[in-house]
């Protein structure tokens, strides 16, 4: 079957290559993708032009509301095969893509009641006048996925592209993006005019490198690394093209002497073993006061030894690596570690009945890692957390910020006043006070400082960034 959706018809790439689509539980190819190249992406954004100056540009918010919340029905309509393609795809448990399936649901919900709530306002001015701040989408907006959440990213960003009115080119992740195609068929099905949304498949340094360079598209959202994310930067910068970036991070657990502990101990190993630590906003880094470091520590260490790995149908805490290269990091983080010295206190189990050439990693915890360490700076996205001991509050703000990353944090304290500060010092675009994640909250704006990129998705701002702002002076005397 052809994988490029292009003005509401399902094409094959106009090279005619194909790429293979692997199985991270035991590394063999079980489908193909049609190879997308700059010509592909070209027709895809023309097909998105003509559809904002046609019938998808002429449909009112309500009527962009009605077209999406269908769409969420038919999702949970065809969870479980939505599941099933997501978890072989990925390698995720079950449990987890049905999770992301309803969340996806959740996304186009969300946006389909929200698309004719979202309006401009009427400003005081001069006798004589009258001033609208409208607000409009951008045009075409360009889009490009990655491949660790492939279904919930499909729903983060199509949905509030197209709750603003933008048409869209999507570029999803070569390596795991066969629900996105399911999704997208479900939203042709919803009712969705031809060519408002575009899919083509291909690699990023190909199709990706296209879709960010075109000088007709009018928007840019990237998920990705920062390196990747400086270049899509660089790329819109040369026509004058607004984007939005999440560029991933090195996110701390903060745990100080008053937390309550036993709430804190099962969501802070979650936070990283869950998706197999291949969350941008992952609890990576797990800080914690030296009064208590030893004895909590040893407590999330006796945790990781009861932390299963296996394959989709095991269902167990988490899978494999989504594909060999990120598997080989991944690994090299952890013998890096091992070989400097870096104390292994602990590390999860492989299931029997795995396969040696799957890409499984069993989530490993190091303490105290050093604080000039790299894995203690950089960000491995797998299932690695380092831990660190602190002195005192100042001390917990100066290591939380010591990386060039900046998407989420998380705090345990009991003491509201220190709450309070910490939130306002550590320089991350999400603050969880004695929480961490809170169920993927689609309505939570979403985003990062620094290193971990610009722009914000999720909640009421999302639409904020898919939409720009209009002026309108009226002089009626």
């Amino acid at each position: 079957m052809p994988t490029l959706l292009i003005d509401g018809k399902w094409v094959s790439a106009t090279g005619g290559q194909s790429i293979d689509v692997i199985n991270p539980c035991d590394a063999k190819a079980y489908a193909s993708l049609d190879r997308g190249t700059d010509a592909d992406v070209d027709l895809a954004v023309k097909a998105a032009r003509r559809a904002m100056d046609g019938a998808w540009g002429r449909l009112t918010a309500t009527e962009r509301g009605r077209i999406l919340v269908k769409a969420g029905e038919l999702i949970l309509k065809h969870g479980d095969a939505i599941a099933e393609i997501e978890a072989r795809d990925t390698g995720k448990p079950m449990s987890v893509a049905r999770a992301d399936v309803v969340a996806v649901a959740r996304y186009f919900e969300f946006y389909g009641g929200a698309a004719d709530k979202h309006h401009g306002e009427q400003l005081p001015y001069l006798s004589g006048y009258n001033v609208q701040v409208v607000r409009e989408p951008h045009g075409v907006a360009g889009l490009i996925i990655p491949w660790n959440y492939p279904a919930q990213m499909f729903g983060r960003t199509v949905a509030p592209a197209l709750a603003a009115g933008n048409a869209c080119v999507l570029k999803p992740s070569e390596d795991a993006c066969m629900s996105g195609l399911k999704l997208a068929e479900l939203m042709m099905e919803a009712g969705l005019p031809a060519g408002a949304l575009n899919l083509v498949t291909g690699y990023g340094y190909e199709a990706g490198a296209a879709l960010t360079s075109h000088p007709d598209i009018n928007y840019m959202s990237f998920t990705g690394s920062p390196e990747v994310g400086t270049m899509v930067q660089e790329a819109t910068a040369k026509n004058a093209v607004p984007c939005a970036l999440e560029l991933g991070g090195k996110s701390p657990q903060i745990v100080f002497e008053d937390a309550d502990l036993d709430k804190a101990l099962p969501i802070i190993v979650k936070a990283i073993t869950q998706n197999a630590g291949q969350t941008c906003s992952a609890g990576s880094r797990l800080l914690v006061h030296e009064s208590i470091y030893d004895t909590f520590v040893g407590r999330v260490a006796e945790a990781f030894k009861k932390v299963k790995v296996g394959t989709p149908e095991m269902d167990f805490d988490c899978g494999p690596i989504v594909n060999k290269k990120q598997f080989d990091r991944v690994n090299g983080f952890i013998d890096e570690a091992i070989k400097t010295g870096v104390p292994l206190l602990a590390q999860a189990t492989i299931a029997q009945g795995c396969s040696k050439d799957g890409y499984f990693v069993a989530p490993a915890l190091f303490g105290a890692v050093p604080r000039d360490h790299r894995l203690a700076c950089k960000e491995v996205f797998g299932p690695v957390l380092a831990a660190m001991p602190f002195k005192d509050e100042e001390d917990a703000v100066h290591l939380a910020n010591a990386t060039e990353y900046g998407l989420v944090s998380g705090v345990w304290t009991e003491n509201g006043g220190r709450q309070a500060r910490m939130a306002k010092r550590i320089q991350t675009g999400q603050v969880f006070i004695n929480c961490y994640g809170a169920g993927g909250g689609v309505e939570l704006p979403f985003g990062g400082m620094k290193r971990s990129g610009h722009g914000r998705e999720k909640g009421f701002m999302a639409l904020e960034e898919f939409s720009t702002i209009k002026t309108i002076v009226l002089h009626h005397g």
